[in-house]
Formats: structure tokens, C-alpha cells, sequence
């Protein structure tokens, strides 16, 4: 039986077509959580600023790398990040896949207003795969002559979900994409609203796979830049860690659209995908100027230990410990003795620090916000 033609051999690639109506209620709410961040950000300190920085690029290099399976320290990332940042952290062990996804992250982030050429992405690959061995090419196209597949991986079942373009034509291929990229952004003659235009260069660039390896990070990078680019800034959203909590209904939307150019139900899904990310970038922005009130109004009535057991509080995030803060948890974060904590406990409950929930061996607390 012959398979269906993939949609790079269609006579229609690469005018890839949606219905804008469908996708208006998506755009119109991407601008409107824009301004929120905008606006949010400006009354966070600068040293909140810097850490928000740091938090958001590390996780959302810790999470592009774990949808392709890689699985990084967290430590160590933001180790890389504040090195590149130039913010002189701590000296820490990096291994070359930690070092290589923070400086592309650094650079996305720096220089996110830098045109889209063949040589920033070149010079990204390079990063990602900075010591592999395992492939001919690091840091160019593609060469090799067999076919370049995404199969499923069980040995009694070697579906191929998808064939990319072959590797004789990724310089003809890539210049297309380039030149798409430039004239779908903000100044160019074929301007798209900055959802479509994100999600279609993701789409875009996966299906022509121009490396060995290391597509996807480089696809999700394409899209914050070209959000950046639309919103004249640096873009900071959590999209890698939305999408890789449904890492499934992801790549289950990539296959529904692999002999097709008509992608609007593909951008439904990757807009709502940025919206959720937006979402998440807003709740923690919150959480910091939050925070930033609550120290102004608290910090004069705690103790020293009470002050680390807090700080350790606000680290955890907006959501707090898993379970909130036991009386164990303090003992250890502050070494105090158990009376001690009790009282101090008891002392942040008091002053409205903290409120509570369960009882004596269940109590636990949680920050007062």
C-alpha cells in the first residue's frame, strides 16, 4: 500500500494556509497578557528581575532538553546561565550538554532582535552538540544519503510517523525558510500576527529537519525569537515546560498535520500552548512582586532563623513546598532546637506570616499571600 504523500512533496509546499478568524480570540489574548507582563515587570526590583531571568531561562533549558529525552541538572544550568550572564556564580561542574543549551538560551535572550540567518543557527547547532561524536556534521546541514526518519522506537513496531525532505536539498530548503522568516516579521512585506507566525516557523522548520540532531530545541528557540521579535523584547515565557507536560498531545499535533500544508488546527494548539506559557511567566512574575510587598511589610518582625526559613519558602516558588512546611522541615532548614522552632513557628503564625492547616503532627504552613 502507498503511503500518503508527506506534505513537503505536495504541490502546495511550502504555502502553508490557516483561517485567521479561528485563530483572532488567540491573538487578541496574546496581546493583551503581553501588556499584563509588561507592565508586571516593571514593578519587580532588579534583583528580582535578574532572578527571574535566571529561573526562567533554566527551566526552560532543563525542559527543551528533557522533551527530547536529555535530562539535565538544574543547578548546573543556572550555574551556565549566570557564567554567560556574566553574574560570576559559583564555580560548578557544567557538563557540555548543560554549557551547550545555556549559552544558546544566553544568546536567544541577548541578542534576541539579531536576524535569523543560517549562520546563528549554525553557530546554535555547534552549541547543542559541541562534543558528539555521533555525527558527521556538527554545526551545518545534514549530508548523509539515508532518509531522515522519526520512527517509533519499540522493536515490534517500526511505524516511521515521519520522512523529512532529503538531505541534498536542505540549502535550497533552508534558504526558503529563511527568506519566510524574514518577510513574515514585523517589518517584512508578508507580516503575520506573532501566534501564527511562531507556531508556522516551528512547524516549518521541524518538517524540514536540516540536522542530525538537536531540531526540536532549535525549533522551540525559533519561535521565542520570533515572539521576541513581535513584542520588541526579549521573550521569556515557560513554552518548553508546557509542552513538555503533554509532551504527547505535542507531538500527537505535529503527526496530525505531516501530509498537510492547512494548519490551522496545528496553530490552535500551538497558540494555546503559548498562551498556557504566558500564563505561568505572569503567575511568577506576580509571585515576585508579591513577595517583594511581603518582605517590606514583615521582614522588621522575624528573627534571623525565621528569615532562612522563609527565604526558603519564597525559593520553592509560587506554589510552595510539596505539602507545606512541617515542624521537621524547619528543624532542618534553621538547626535550631525542637522548642525553639515551636516557638518560632508559632511566633510567624501570630504575626500573620504564616497560616496553617491540619493539626499537631499534621499541621502544616504555608506562606500568608
Amino acid at each position: 500500500m502507498r503511503h500518503k504523500t508527506w506534505n513537503w512533496q505536495s504541490q502546495q509546499w511550502p504555502d502553508f494556509t490557516f483561517d485567521p478568524g479561528k485563530l483572532a480570540h488567540l491573538e487578541h489574548d496574546y496581546a493583551h497578557r503581553s501588556g499584563l507582563l509588561l507592565g508586571s515587570t516593571r514593578h519587580i526590583a532588579e534583583d528580582d528581575q535578574t532572578t527571574l531571568t535566571v529561573e526562567l531561562m533554566s527551566d526552560e533549558a532543563l525542559k527543551t532538553s528533557e522533551i527530547e529525552g536529555e535530562h539535565l541538572n538544574r543547578d548546573s544550568l543556572q550555574s551556565s546561565i549566570r557564567k554567560n550572564l556574566g553574574l560570576n556564580p559559583p564555580a560548578r561542574r557544567v557538563s557540555p550538554q548543560e554549557a551547550g543549551v545555556s549559552e544558546m538560551m544566553v544568546d536567544l535572550y541577548q541578542h534576541y532582535d539579531a536576524p535569523l540567518t543560517e549562520e546563528l543557527l549554525f553557530e546554535w547547532h555547534s552549541m547543542l552538540c559541541s562534543g558528539r561524536r555521533d555525527l558527521e556534521v556538527v554545526g551545518g546541514y545534514r549530508t548523509h544519503d539515508d532518509p531522515m526518519q522519526i520512527v517509533s522506537n519499540r522493536l515490534d513496531d517500526d511505524k516511521v510517523f515521519f520522512e523529512a525532505p532529503p538531505s541534498e536539498t536542505m540549502t535550497t530548503e533552508m534558504g526558503d525558510f529563511l527568506s519566510w522568516f524574514r518577510s513574515t516579521s514585523p517589518g517584512g512585506t508578508k507580516r503575520l500576527l506573532p501566534l501564527a507566525r511562531a507556531g508556522i516557523a516551528h512547524f516549518y522548520f521541524l518538517n524540514i529537519h536540516p540536522f542530525e540532531d538537536g531540531n526540536g530545541r532549535i525549533a522551540r528557540a525559533i519561535s521565542e525569537k520570533a515572539l521576541s521579535q513581535d513584542a520588541g523584547q526579549a521573550s521569556l515565557i515557560l513554552l518548553s515546560t508546557v509542552i513538555e507536560e503533554r509532551k504527547k498531545e505535542y507531538y500527537a499535533a505535529l503527526e496530525a498535520h505531516n501530509h498537510t500544508c492547512e494548519l490551522t488546527d496545528w496553530l490552535l494548539y500551538f497558540g494555546g500552548a503559548i498562551l498556557e506559557a504566558q500564563s505561568r511567566t505572569l503567575a511568577i512574575v506576580e509571585f515576585l512582586i508579591t513577595k517583594k510587598k511581603f518582605y517590606d511589610h514583615f521582614q522588621v518582625m522575624m528573627n534571623e532563623r525565621q528569615q532562612k526559613v522563609i527565604s526558603r519558602l519564597f525559593a520553592a516558588g509560587p506554589t510552595g513546598f510539596e505539602g507545606g512546611l512541617s515542624a521537621k522541615n524547619y528543624l532542618t532548614i534553621s538547626k535550631t532546637s525542637p522548642s525553639t522552632a515551636t516557638r518560632d513557628l508559632q511566633d510567624l503564625k501570630f504575626k500573620g506570616i504564616l497560616n496553617t492547616t491540619g493539626e499537631r503532627k499534621s499541621t502544616r504552613y504555608w506562606l500568608n499571600l
